[in-house]
């Protein structure tokens, strides 16, 4: 397939164009920054004065759009939120207008989502069917996200919304941060420690991607987690153990609070997610159990 990527510089982007590239596609990413073409990966400016990347893009046989500033970096002040939201909205815009001046339209659009829709719950289970949503920062821009990554279907595009738990890997994400107090002896308890904690491995979040690329039955919200979600005192428990470190100095609630502000929900909140869509669809976990998943990042 010939695959068009938005934001394909990123922690899961350049990870999943290697994917495909060694699978035989032919890989397109949407860029600001002029760079040479190089085998399978080919770049086209966008997003700046005077570019239309319409105009080098041929028969493209799917979308995928994981452009955004990341949630992860800097404090989150009124400003980096108005960043965050408006770079998804700016992006996901100039996608929909490329789409719309292909004369061959793309059979699918995949877009980057975030189980932040869901509200915190320590106690309810949420599929792709839950209704609930939640009513913060972080909710709101997912919820206006999808809604205009939505308008491709309008245009008989398939349109799915990957609605991404917590990304496990060695290069990005939040799992450095989460393992760097264990690394100095210090890991512990973050805030309850009951809040839930829905994870996937990167190389299972690649690979279930790739999965919605090619089965066409598969549209709408798709829950990118493992199937066993864990709380947050049993996944530091986990590090602990996957690196031989102790897992005894608690992080209290209100010291985050006051460190990270708004921010501090990503870690003291959580939601109990199951990916029913991809279970029912038959795609199959390499990395279920988190002590596999360490194991392989850390190890």
């Amino acid at each position: 397939m010939r695959i068009v990527i938005a934001g394909g510089s990123g922690f899961i982007g350049e990870k999943l164009t290697a994917f495909l590239v060694e699978e035989g596609h032919e890989v397109i990413i949407l860029t600001r920054q002029d760079r040479p073409s190089s085998g399978n990966v080919s770049y086209v400016t966008w997003l700046e004065v005077g570019t239309s990347p319409e105009e080098d893009i041929e028969e493209a046989d799917a979308f995928i759009n994981l452009a955004g500033v990341s949630i992860n970096d800097g404090r989150w002040s009124k400003s980096h939120q108005q960043e965050i939201y408006e770079s998804r909205m700016t992006a996901t815009g100039e996608l929909l207008r490329i789409i719309t001046a292909l004369p061959v339209k793309p059979a699918v659009l995949i877009n980057a989502s975030a189980i932040g829709i869901y509200p915190a719950s320590e106690h309810k289970v949420y599929t792709e069917e839950s209704q609930e949503r939640a009513e913060d920062f972080l909710a709101k821009t997912v919820i206006d996200w999808e809604a205009k990554a939505n308008q491709a279907s309008a245009q008989s595009i398939r349109t799915v919304f990957v609605r991404l738990g917590v990304v496990l890997g060695n290069e990005g994400g939040a799992l450095p941060l989460m393992v760097l107090p264990y690394k100095l002896f210090a890991g512990g308890t973050v805030g309850s420690g009951e809040q839930w904690v829905s994870w996937i491995h990167v190389r299972d979040a690649i690979r279930a991607i790739v999965y919605l690329l090619e089965n066409e039955q598969l549209s709408g919200p798709i829950n990118l987690t493992a199937p066993t979600p864990i709380k947050m005192r049993d996944f530091g428990r986990t590090i602990g153990a996957v690196l031989q470190r102790p897992h005894w100095l608690p992080v209290p609630s209100f010291a985050l609070k006051l460190i990270l502000g708004q921010k501090s929900a990503l870690v003291l909140e959580g939601q109990h997610v199951v990916p029913q869509k991809l279970l029912a669809a038959g795609f199959s976990f390499q990395f279920a159990s988190l002590q596999h998943a360490l194991e392989d990042i850390l190890l």
